[in-house]
């Protein structure tokens, strides 16, 4: 069950939200005069969701040091639109 709280629960309740947050491993969605705001997740679970995005930069960082292509913003989504609609063949 998707947890929403006020923003001013995390000055208020912070016990009870930090309960909630390394418990049930779930995030809670906090809310500012009724508009979302801002999300609480333990650092497990923003690992979990980070760790996978560090490696490939890592990756990308290794590749881009052992070859001398560069490429503008403009090519790069280029490339991806064309791999996007029509396969991987297009890289």
């Amino acid at each position: 069950m998707i947890n929403i709280r006020p923003v001013s629960d995390l000055r208020n309740k912070f016990p009870e939200i930090e309960n909630i947050v390394l418990k049930s491993g779930e995030p809670v969605y906090l809310t500012k005069n009724g508009y979302g705001s801002m999300v609480v997740m333990s650092i497990e679970q923003y690992s979990a969701l980070t760790d996978d995005i560090e490696l490939k930069l890592d990756e990308a960082d290794r590749a881009a040091d052992s070859c001398d292509a560069r490429y503008s913003g403009e090519e790069v989504f280029k490339r991806v639109k064309e791999r996007i609609h029509h396969g991987r063949k297009a890289l």
